[in-house]
């Protein structure tokens, strides 16, 4: 979405649709699923887990912790994820929002 278009879209759907981007691909589902299991930091371990290489999954990682979903702290020489509390809890308010607002109808088109 370019920086022209996403001005005519509200703060709130702005942000819906970065959160939706940094879901949309399933190696970064695979990441968090990974994360939410381990129910610690992940630090190296992800490479031998999913079977993509190192840069990829720091790409991955990249565009999860951009939007605040993971944070990272460096423990010697390696960076060491996990789940940002805060910004889940806001990701499960904004999707239980959007599709809460359908209630759904009785006849179809």
């Amino acid at each position: 979405m370019g920086t022209t278009k996403s001005e005519i879209f509200s703060i709130r759907q702005n942000k819906l649709a970065k959160m939706l981007k940094a879901l949309g691909h399933p190696a970064r589902i695979a990441i968090l699923q990974h994360i939410i299991k381990a129910e610690a930091c992940i630090c190296g371990d992800l490479v031998n887990e999913l079977g993509l290489a190192q840069a990829t999954i720091s790409q991955h990682l990249k565009e999860l912790k951009n939007v605040g979903i993971i944070q990272g702290t460096i423990e010697g020489t390696s960076v060491c994820y996990c789940i940002d509390d805060k910004v889940w809890a806001q990701f499960n308010a904004e999707l239980t929002a959007f599709f809460g607002s359908y209630a759904g109808r009785k006849t179809c088109c």
